[in-house]
C-alpha cells in the first residue's frame, strides 16, 4: 500500500483555507490533479486513472479495508476522506467548480437526492442494477443504495438493565434520563438529521405543522447532557458510563458490541423506526472518473457485500447476496413509513429551527 496521510474530520478543518484555494481554481495536496509515475490498473482492459478520491462517513476501518483491497487490485491510489454524511454534502457543494472527489460513499438517500436536484452528481447505472429494488436507487442512477440502516435506541447495558431501557422514542422524553442521553451533533450527521425530522414528520405528515415535532425535541434536549461533535466521542462517553443512552444506526452499536466489546445493545423502537438507504455516487467531473466507476463496482460485487455484512455489520441492498448474519435475518424492524421527498423538502428547515430555537446554549458542542 502506498504511504500518505489519511485526513481525519479533525484534520479536514485545519485544510479549509486550502478548499477555499481550491474551489477558486487552486489545488490541495490531499486532492491534487497532478499525475503521478505508477502506472494505472485494469478494469476489463479498460485503463484507469493513477488515483481515486473518496468521501465518505463510513469511517477508517472501512475505509482502510477497501483501500488495501481496491490498490492491491487495480495498482490505483485510492485517497479518502471521513467525515459526516452532511458535511460531504456540504464539502461536494463548495467544491462545485472545481470538483476535487471522485466517489461519494455512504450517505442516506435524501442527501443524494439534495445533491442530485443541486446538480453534483453524473449518473452511473452499474453492472448489478437488476439486483436492486426500484426503492433501492434514484430513478436515473445518480445514485443507488449500498445498504439499509435501521435507527434504533442505543444504551450502556453495564449501566442499564435491558428491562430498564426505553422500549420506545417518546419513553426518552421520561424525567428518569435526564442528563443520561448523549447525542451526536445532528446538524453534521445525516444518521441524527434523519432520526430528528422523524420525530417531527410523525405529526407532521397529517397536519403539515412541525410545532408538535418541536415540542417532542425540546423535552429531548432537556434530557439531553451533551451533543457530541464526531461518533467517536459519542460511542466513548456512553460507553465509559458518561451517559448512558444514545439514538444511533443498528449496524454501528452492533458493531462495536461485537468488534470492539463495547458494553452496547440496542432496541428497535416498537412503534416504528426510520430505515435509511444508504448510497453511493459518482461526483460531476470527477477527476478520475473511470477509477471511479472501478470503484462503484467494486465495493458493491456480492463478495464485497457480504463482508461488509460480515465484518462491518452492514444490511445489503442487493437481493443476490446469501447466506447473511444471524443478526441481520432474525431482527425484527418495523420500518416507519415516510415520504422521503418530503424529508428532502423540509428537513433542512426542520434542522435550522432546531439549531437557532431548541438546542440548549447550554450545552457545548464538544470537541
Amino acid at each position: 500500500m502506498k504511504n500518505k496521510k489519511k485526513v481525519s474530520i479533525i484534520t479536514a478543518l485545519t485544510l479549509s483555507a486550502s478548499l477555499l484555494l481550491a474551489a477558486c481554481g487552486g489545488d490541495t495536496e490531499k486532492t491534487s490533479n497532478t499525475p503521478s509515475k505508477k502506472p494505472a490498473g485494469k478494469k476489463d482492459e479498460a485503463k484507469l486513472e493513477e488515483k481515486i478520491v473518496v468521501y465518505s462517513p463510513h469511517g477508517k476501518d472501512i475505509l482502510s479495508k477497501f483501500e488495501q483491497q481496491f490498490e492491491a487490485k487495480y495498482n490505483v491510489d485510492v485517497e479518502w476522506l471521513d467525515m459526516g454524511s452532511q458535511e460531504v454534502l456540504d464539502r461536494i457543494r463548495s467544491e462545485k467548480n472545481n470538483p476535487q472527489a471522485d466517489v461519494w460513499w455512504g450517505a442516506p438517500s435524501v442527501n443524494f437526492d439534495q445533491a442530485k436536484d443541486e446538480g453534483l452528481l453524473t449518473p452511473y447505472k452499474p453492472s448489478y442494477a437488476g439486483s436492486l429494488d426500484d426503492s433501492f436507487h434514484d430513478p436515473d442512477w445518480n445514485w443507488s443504495g449500498t445498504s439499509q440502516t435501521p435507527e434504533v435506541i442505543m444504551y450502556n447495558s453495564k449501566e442499564v438493565k435491558k428491562e430498564d431501557a426505553p422500549k420506545d422514542w417518546d419513553e426518552l422524553l421520561d424525567a428518569k434520563w435526564k442528563d443520561k442521553i448523549i447525542i451526536r451533533y445532528p446538524l453534521a450527521s445525516g444518521t441524527m438529521r434523519t432520526i430528528f425530522s422523524s420525530m417531527i414528520y410523525r405529526d407532521f405528515k397529517d397536519s403539515n405543522d412541525p410545532a408538535k415535532g418541536y415540542d417532542w425535541l425540546k423535552k429531548l434536549d432537556a434530557n439531553t447532557k451533551e451533543y457530541s461533535a464526531n461518533p467517536e466521542m459519542m460511542y466513548n462517553k456512553v460507553a465509559k458510563g458518561e451517559g448512558t443512552i444514545s439514538v444511533w444506526a443498528m449496524p454501528d452499536v452492533v458493531m462495536l458490541k461485537e468488534n470492539k466489546n463495547y458494553p452496547f445493545e440496542f432496541i428497535v423502537p416498537k412503534s416504528g423506526t426510520p430505515v435509511l438507504t444508504e448510497g453511493i455516487a459518482v461526483v460531476k467531473n470527477a477527476p478520475h472518473p473511470k477509477a471511479a466507476e472501478a470503484f462503484y463496482e467494486f465495493v458493491n460485487t456480492p463478495e464485497a457485500a457480504k463482508l461488509l455484512a460480515e465484518e462491518f455489520y452492514r444490511i445489503p441492498t442487493r437481493t443476490d447476496v446469501k447466506d447473511l448474519p444471524k443478526w441481520i435475518t432474525d431482527t425484527e424492524i418495523k420500518k416507519m413509513d415516510i415520504d422521503w421527498k418530503v424529508f428532502q423538502k423540509e428537513s433542512d428547515g426542520w434542522m435550522k429551527y432546531w439549531d437557532e430555537n431548541i438546542k440548549s446554549g447550554a450545552k457545548e458542542i464538544k470537541q
